[in-house]
């Protein structure tokens, strides 16, 4: 007797089913997701005695849904796990007539943007009796058999916006250290009552935070500089750059009016209102506790008085966090005293 070497019991068994499980693995690579999950649950039902209540309970699927996924295994291998096509066997048939569709087609192709509402009130004055919903299908299928192509939507010009005469961006470098280096400069609408519309100005000292405030029946170039002279008389410190954003009211006389003044006028990008964060807080902080607080007279001239004094509240006694609970008028005034060299006390 000749001995080649001692043989596993199962070992035949074994060798007939590893090219089966080699080719499966490899099919299992190519299959998509899904595929791959389903193809799992199919092994674990083969390998823990074939129950598909139990499969289907270990995995938390309907029996249905388990033979379906081993009649389809069975029949195709793992390609048959994939997910087929939903599309269905029976598609609904077109129920309007050429002449219709024609129709429906020189409509649309001379109104381009006119949609199916607008042209179902058309073909109803010519006397065509026709659903807003048929409408929009014979559109569709204009479309998907390319009788109908639709105009290219003309691109607004993007980023692209005439120079400024003096306005800039604020250069990458420029940091603001000093109470008066960047003072922020923004307008609000205010709509207290019906047909009442005010507009709120308001200007921030980025450090001090030093807020100057005014409002005005329109927000116009004259009276954003009217504004702006505001600033230079109220503001403690020297004004060295003004940021605004790229509103019509800080264009011309406003824009001359800094030019000829010397301070740099820095322009922000377009819708980037976080940029000017700084004063949009203080708009949320003037409405809520001003506007918001107390009763009054709608008018610009009658609102003007109370303002100035909130102005002052604000300045000068209302503590702020950012500042260490400062007021604006203390911090500029310890400011002040160590650029002086002297202590504060």
């Amino acid at each position: 007797m000749q001995v080649y070497g001692s043989i596993l019991p199962g070992a035949a068994t074994l060798a007939r089913l590893l090219p089966k499980h080699a080719a499966e693995g490899r099919a299992e690579v190519a299959l998509s997701r899904d595929g791959k999950r389903r193809l799992k649950v199919i092994h674990w039902h083969e390998e823990h005695g074939g129950n598909v209540t139990r499969t289907a309970g270990h995995f938390g699927f309907s029996r249905p849904t388990i033979h379906a996924w081993l009649r389809r295994y069975q029949r195709a291998g793992p390609k048959g796990l994939e997910d087929g096509s939903h599309r269905p066997q029976n598609r609904r048939q077109p129920t309007w007539s050429t002449e219709l569709e024609q129709r429906v087609l020189a409509l649309r192709e001379q109104y381009p943007r006119w949609g199916k509402d607008k042209l179902v009130v058309l073909l109803r004055r010519e006397g065509l009796q026709i659903s807003v919903s048929m409408v929009g299908r014979i559109i569709k299928h204009l479309k998907d058999t390319r009788q109908l192509v639709e105009p290219l939507a003309v691109r607004r010009r993007s980023g692209k916006y005439p120079p400024r005469p003096y306005a800039i961006r604020k250069p990458k470098g420029y940091l603001a250290k000093e109470p008066g280096d960047l003072v922020e400069v923004d307008t609000v609408d205010l709509r207290p009552l019906p047909g009442v519309i005010l507009k709120h100005f308001t200007a921030r000292d980025v450090i001090s935070r030093w807020d100057v405030l005014a409002v005005y029946t329109r927000a116009t170039a004259n009276t954003a500089a009217q504004f702006l002279d505001a600033i230079l008389e109220r503001t403690p410190n020297e004004v060295k750059a003004i940021q605004v954003d790229g509103g019509s009211e800080y264009k011309a006389d406003f824009e001359t009016l800094c030019q000829e003044r010397g301070i740099p006028l820095f322009v922000l990008p377009p819708r980037s209102p976080k940029l000017n964060g700084c004063v949009e807080r203080g708009n949320r902080t003037h409405r809520e506790e001003f506007y918001d607080v107390y009763d009054l007279d709608w008018t610009a001239a009658g609102v003007r008085p109370d303002l100035l004094a909130w102005e002052q509240v604000y300045n000068t006694i209302r503590p702020h966090q950012s500042l260490g609970y400062l007021t604006p008028q203390e911090y500029v005034t310890q400011w002040r005293l160590q650029s002086a060299g002297k202590e504060v006390v």
